[in-house]
This record gives C-alpha cells, structure tokens and sequence, in this order.
C-alpha cells in the first residue's frame, strides 16, 4: 500500500509548485514556435495537456510532474504543459498534433470526452508518441491510449461523496450536483454513480436529487449555477460540487447568501482553495486524493519505458521515486491512492500549504 502524502514530499513538492509557477518549464500554444522539433536530441519531451488552462486543480497536479523532473535531472528533460482556455469535448485536439509535430516523446492528458479524442490519439500512437490519459481514463475508449493514471478508485468517488453530504444533512433533504462539463468522463461518472446510490440504497431514501447543473469549469459560470439553485430550490440542504473550480464557487455564495451551515456545500476540492471556507464553517468536510502524485509518477514511468526497457502491459512494474513500486494492472490503469483523502478543520491547513 502506497503511503498518503507526507510532510517531507509535501515540502519537496512546495518546491516544485514555486517554480512550475515562476516558469521553470515551458507554455506552448498550437502554431507556437516555442518547441523544439527534434524528437532524437537524447531529450525526453513531455507534454501534459490539462482539461483547460487557469485551473488550479491541474497546476497542482503539474507540480509533481516538475518534482520527478527535478530528482532525474532537469537537464534531461523538455516539459510542457499547454492546453486550451475552455474544457469542450474537442478543444485538446490541436495540442495534441502539436505535440506530436514538436516530437513529444510522451503526451499526458486530462481527456474533456471519453471518445472525441480517438482519433488524434491513434494519429499520436501511430506516430510512435506515447498516450497516457491522467487523472481520468477515456471509459470504452481504452484501446486508444496506453496507460491510464487515476487519482484513486474513481468508481468508488460517486458513492464516498453522497454519503459524506448525507452524513451532513442527516440523511434527508434536497440536494444538488454542481459537475463541470456535460462532457467530463471523470465528473460525468460520478454523476451517474451518485444517482445510483440515490435510487438503490435505502440509507438514502429520504433524500432527492433537486437538480444537476454545470459550471463547466469556470468559477464564475459555477457561481451562477449556484446562485440559481439557492433561488429556484429554497429548501435546498445541500450541494455536492465534484470539482476543484466549482466547490469553492459554491462556497462562496453560500457564504455570501448567509447559508452557511444551512446549505451544505462539500465535493472534491484543493485543501489550498477550501481552507478559508472549512474555517469559516462554509463547508464542514470534503474530499479528494493528491493531484501531485499523478505527474510525479508520470514521469517515472516514461522514464522507465526509455531507460530500463519498462513497457506499460499488465504485470510490468517500475520504480516511482519516492514513492515506491507500481506494477500495471489488467485494466491499465494504475492507482495513486487506495481511497480519496477527507479534508476537515483536523487537517486542512497541514495539506493546505501543499496544494
């Protein structure tokens, strides 16, 4: 079992926060000159392609990618970590030819639609260009991707979540989902897994799903929903925002309407965005796992697949640095955590300084 984060990592992973912010690797644009376009200069080139740019969640997790880099040698890579301004179904597809024109070795990417990319990422793997999905896996398009890296047990997420609201409310009452993106395959199944529980667990019999509503991961497109939920359901007692731009979103208008502990807000969120909140008594409790994980181990294991002849089919295993050994599963997808991480008044400000 791999070890949940720690002080000493957290301190090394500030490090690379600071400096994945101050611009220790590269921006590229599509139709940018900034990369380089020789695949065969004993440079291992990464791109990580997030859902959009601007989203905190995702620059956490680019954090861990710049802390392996800095363990293996900076000097041995080329990062970098580009994306699109909005997360639609189709809006990655330009970076990742980019990526493969600018002979990217390894593309990671935060996929906005479980099958709009195929076909750019056959182009990709048919180019001999490595694809990992990461933080999310591409569901029923697997064969198009190499690898996955998943956070935690995502299909257990739908399930941890209604039941700490429920814990909350008291088991009854009206409730709302604040999702990002309609498109989402990460938030679009926990959606459906939340509904599920809803309808075949007695626990949860007095509760009703008011609405499902999405914020498309903009925080001020998130703060509208929300405001349009207190509005429209006035005996709401609860919302479960499943993304890091849009718990906070809704904390703040919770906050701002004066509901706080009337209205409970949880969801997945960075410790880092909700402490003010859990302090202010706004949100009691919510979850998540350690996004920076994701990059760190990323890189080792296309470090291992150029070095050491790893090659990422079930059973083959490789060395993640610090934080031990990783073998691949059947399914290809390869955990982080075992179980998402609760984040309250205990811990918050300990993981807070971290991401």
């Amino acid at each position: 079992m791999h070890k949940i984060l720690s002080v000493l990592l957290g301190l090394s992973l500030i490090a690379a926060a600071l400096a994945a912010c101050s611009g220790g690797g590269r921006d590229a644009a599509p139709g940018g000159d900034s990369a380089a376009t020789n695949a065969d200069d004993g440079i291992m080139r990464i791109y990580f392609i997030p859902k959009n740019l601007g989203n905190p969640y995702f620059q956490a997790l680019s954090a861990g990618f710049y802390d392996a880099i800095s363990e293996l040698g900076e000097d041995k890579f080329d990062y970098i970590y580009t994306g699109p301004k909005t997360a639609e179904a189709t809006s990655q597809t330009d970076y990742v030819r980019e990526a493969v024109q600018n002979g990217a070795d390894a593309i990671f990417i935060a996929a906005n639609s479980n099958d709009a990319l195929n076909e750019v990422f056959d182009e990709a793997r048919a180019a001999g260009v490595r694809v990992y999905t990461i933080n999310q896996d591409i569901r029923g398009g697997e064969a198009h991707r190499d690898a996955a890296i998943l956070p935690v047990d995502l299909d257990a997420v739908g399930a941890a979540l209604i039941e700490l609201l429920a814990q909350q409310i008291d088991y009854e009452g009206q409730f709302a989902i604040l999702s990002a993106t309609t498109d989402a395959p990460d938030q679009t199944l926990w959606v459906e897994s939340i509904k599920a529980e809803l309808a075949n667990n007695p626990a949860y019999e007095r509760m009703e799903l008011a609405a499902v509503v999405y914020g498309d991961d903009q925080t001020e497109k998130s703060a509208m929903e929300a405001e349009a939920l207190l509005s429209a359901y006035p005996d709401l007692k609860g919302v479960i925002a499943p993304t890091a731009v849009g718990l906070p979103a809704v904390c703040e208008v919770v906050r701002s309407a004066g509901l706080a502990g009337k209205v409970k807000v949880t969801g997945l969120g960075l410790p880092s965005e909700m402490a003010a909140f859990v302090k202010a008594g706004v949100c009691e409790s919510f979850q998540l796992w350690n996004p920076l994980y994701e990059g760190y181990i990323g890189v080792y294991m296309v470090w291992a697949e150029e070095n050491e002849g790893f090659l990422p089919e079930p059973g083959a295993s490789f060395s993640a640095g610090k934080l031990g050994k990783y073998t691949i599963p059947p399914s290809g997808r390869i955990l982080t955590l075992e179980a998402p991480m609760l984040y309250d008044a205990s811990n918050v400000d300990v993981y807070a300084v971290l991401f």
